[in-house]
């Protein structure tokens, strides 16, 4: 049983980065990022950073905390694949912006990092400060595991606008299901923090709601780019 535990602690670690080797390989082929949510990025990393500052105050299973290093620097390289091979017409390329700030949609690598970079340093602040604090680490472990959870809502919300799958991997997709079926038995197998078992849940939730897209919407390119409703948006508020 030894060897079985060490083997699915070792899927449980590599096996979530993993999932997204595949997406950033077919954007590079197509040169094209379009079908993938870059919020998909945003959430993975937000989360995974929040997540390692949360084992500091709740030491969960070793291997998670490995997934959560892994994962983070998975998404860094596929956050630059896709800002490399981002739309011609994106709210980047044209100047503008619905969001506040242009959250998420910043012209250049350097900045997505000097954000992730602020975020590290106010986490860190923090956690000296309310670090051995119950409600915090239960709180932040929530803010962790919660925002996590969320993966897969902008993918859900841009197969609604495109009316299609056209883009994004089935292979990632598979791997979302498989991998939050996988980890959602492995929490309460391992008696994991209440955090994990609740928002892994609601995860594998999401994840069957965008199979259900898969088979209604199929994999026909889209219409319109999943971006231009927002861009002509942006357009309109800029000449008012």
């Amino acid at each position: 049983m030894t060897w079985i535990s060490t083997l699915s602690s070792i899927g449980m670690a590599v096996g979530p980065p993993l999932v997204y080797a595949d997406q950033a390989i077919s954007i590079v082929r197509h040169k094209d990022s379009s079908g993938f949510s870059r919020d998909v990025c945003a959430i993975l990393l937000i989360a995974n950073i929040a997540r390692c500052f949360f084992w500091l105050g709740n030491r969960f299973e070793f291997p998670l905390l490995i997934q959560s290093i892994l994962m983070i620097l998975a998404q860094l390289a596929l956050l630059y694949i896709c800002i490399r091979y981002r739309p011609d017409i994106s709210p980047e390329s044209v100047g503008v912006s619905t969001r506040p700030y242009g959250f998420w949609q910043w012209p250049s690598y350097g900045t997505y990092i000097e954000f992730l970079a602020g975020l590290i340093v106010v986490l860190t602040i923090v956690e000296l400060i309310f670090g051995r604090m119950s409600w915090f680490v239960d709180g932040l472990g929530f803010f962790a595991l919660g925002l996590e959870s969320t993966l897969p809502l902008p993918q859900l919300y841009s197969n609604y606008r495109q009316k299609s799958l056209h883009g994004f991997r089935m292979s990632t997709l598979l791997g979302w299901v498989g991998g939050d079926a996988y980890k959602t038995v492995y929490f309460f197998l391992q008696s994991s923090p209440l955090q994990f078992k609740v928002c892994a849940i609601f995860q594998l939730s999401v994840d069957f709601a965008i199979v259900a897209q898969r088979i209604y919407y199929g994999n026909k390119p889209p219409a319109i780019l999943p971006d231009i409703d927002d861009i002509e948006q942006a357009l309109r508020l800029a000449e008012d």
